[in-house]
């Protein structure tokens, strides 16, 4: 249950999706029966007849910014950085056309304290701190560095989404995000999240069932496999998360009342649990989130989730198994490889209920 080698499984590479599904409602299903593990297969746009009446939608409302930029040393040699915490910027604000934020930085070597990185229209980076290979860069630009990132940043795909510079990035600024994003401030999509369409979220709506948001800005952490024996020993990322009072409210309510909490995406499941005590009592408010949910977990208030296909090794997978049983969800993988669902950001869903 804690090795490492628990959470491995071989994946054809042509069951990787390259991109989203023709419509975001139109993506597979795949329902598992939490207690019994059994399983039935679906069109995400039916994802209403499988909820009820009292339950309450948990969404993610994150935004991804493009915050992929492609830049140069002073040396001459290519760089390419990756904001991971615009929103903690923004928060801290901007200061006579300066952004402080902590980055990821691809190059041919590693840039030391006080180098200097140059990017399109003048926008420029020195780098003034680095720990655990994350760099803390200041921004020094003119103008507004939201409206800058805006024009020359691209959209931060994971890396096995292949792109080469510039591929397909009107497109994904578009499809690699929800329909309901609003706080910018995201280093990759709350995936699980990609596969509604507003129509969706109407019809579930008119079923009776209520929609909520929280937000929790995902990191590019989210991607980074365990690399440890004992995943008991793995450090997870941290990701600023906000509950409003009303959304804090309303799920406390649904739960007294023996409704179920479905959290769409284990962004919200990570967040809810954070927050909620040992009597399944959600309190609002913001702060870092770095709950590491493995099995052994016991849940205390999210009764429900639908998520996407998730990598080998990664703690995304170990949360679903720690939700639905080790045995149970790889089961449900090798069902939807034999039935060629396709795996993870672009990929198919699970409802787990």
């Amino acid at each position: 249950m804690y090795s490492i080698q628990d959470y491995d499984y071989d994946l054809s590479e042509k069951l990787i999706a390259q991109k989203p599904a023709a419509q975001r409602d139109r993506s597979k299903l795949l329902f598992m029966h939490q207690k019994s593990g059994r399983l039935s297969h679906h069109a995400f746009c039916e994802l209403d007849d499988l909820l009820a009446p009292s339950d309450i939608l948990v969404v993610n409302n994150t935004e991804v910014v493009p915050g992929r930029l492609y830049g140069r040393k002073e040396t001459g040699g290519k760089a390419e950085v990756l904001i991971l915490d615009y929103a903690r910027g923004c928060r801290e604000g901007t200061d006579n056309g300066n952004f402080l934020c902590e980055c990821l930085i691809k190059a041919s070597k590693r840039p030391k304290i006080g180098a200097s990185i140059n990017f399109d229209q003048e926008l420029k980076a020195k780098v003034i701190g680095c720990r655990d290979d994350i760099y803390t860069l200041k921004f020094s630009f003119s103008g507004n560095f939201e409206s800058l990132l805006y024009r020359i940043g691209n959209v931060p795909l994971p890396p096995y989404i292949k792109r080469s510079r510039g591929e397909g990035d009107s497109r994904d600024r578009k499809s690699y995000q929800t329909v309901y994003a609003s706080q910018k401030g995201a280093a990759a999509a709350p995936t699980a999240g990609l596969h509604f369409t507003k129509r969706l979220l109407e019809k579930v709506k008119e079923k009776g069932v209520r929609v909520v948001a929280i937000t929790l800005h995902v990191s590019y952490g989210t991607f980074l496999p365990v690399r440890v024996a004992d995943i008991r020993r793995h450090s997870i990322h941290s990701e600023w998360f906000h509950i409003p009072a009303k959304t804090a409210d309303m799920i406390n309510r649904t739960k007294a009342n023996g409704g179920r909490i479905v959290a769409v995406g284990t962004t919200c499941i990570r967040a809810l649990e954070f927050v909620a005590d040992e009597r399944g009592h959600v309190a609002h408010g913001s702060g870092n989130c770095d709950l590491f949910i493995y099995p052994g977990y016991r849940f205390k208030i999210v009764d429900a989730m639908i998520t996407n296909f998730h990598l080998p090794r990664s703690t995304l997978l170990m949360l679903v198994c720690a939700f639905a049983g080790r045995d149970k969800v790889f089961k449900a993988y090798k069902e939807a490889i034999k039935k060629e669902y396709r795996f993870y950001s672009y990929g198919d869903a699970m409802l787990i209920a």
